[in-house]
């Protein structure tokens, strides 16, 4: 069994170093984290470039979350541990996207593979987050804000429905907590009153 987990959780964590941002800005050869906020996310793609391609990131760092959601679950399914599995699989692909060591530890802030990790370990969770992400950015065009709500509503989530599977819940915890933190900076700004507002449907910033 520790050997599928280690193969699970270095399979995932190297699937996270795939950077759907960083690949996208690489074929226009480009940095996207020589742009904007640094961030190598969705939301700097966006600002930089604008949203022709963005669909393109949006595929890769959904599909390798839930790729290896699913490899790790499917790994430890013979054990009776699928849904540990998922969420293993979820939380190693999450930090390889946040610290990615093949980039140079430069990575996005996993609120997008946040999102399709909640889908595949739990679609109830991942509906949450939407409604929540969505609601905020829409009354406040604050990507910053629904993101870090998203964020701590993720945690929330698998508290509140995963209670009784420790495994599962610490793991959701663990990755709202480090969504949340990688969100610090946006915190500060937000606290300050200095955060720019992003228009996600073109390109530019909203002031």
């Amino acid at each position: 069994m520790w050997l599928s987990i280690l193969i699970g959780v270095l399979a995932s964590y190297l699937l996270g170093n795939l950077n759907g941002a960083v690949c996208m800005s690489s074929l226009m050869h480009d940095d996207v984290r020589s742009h904007g906020s640094g961030n190598a996310g969705l939301t700097n793609f966006i600002r930089s470039y604008g949203v022709g391609r963005a669909l393109y990131v949006i595929l890769i760092d959904a599909g390798k979350a839930v790729v290896a959601c699913l490899l790790t679950g499917l790994l430890l399914e013979p054990y009776g541990l699928y849904a540990e599995g998922t969420a293993l699989g979820g939380l190693a692909v999450m930090l390889g996207h946040i610290s990615p060591a093949l980039l140079g530890f430069r990575g996005g802030k996993g609120i997008l593979s946040g999102l399709f990790i909640a889908l595949v370990v739990d679609w109830r969770i991942a509906v949450l987050i939407l409604v929540v992400f969505f609601g905020v950015y829409l009354l406040t065009k604050y990507v910053s804000l629904g993101s870090v709500l998203a964020a701590i509503t993720f945690g929330i989530g698998f508290i509140v429905f995963h209670h009784d599977n420790l495994t599962v819940m610490l793991c959701g915890i663990a990755m709202s907590a480090a969504a949340t933190f990688m969100h610090r900076g946006n915190i500060s700004r937000l606290c300050k009153g200095t955060e720019r507002k992003t228009n996600l449907f073109g390109k530019g910033n909203r002031e």
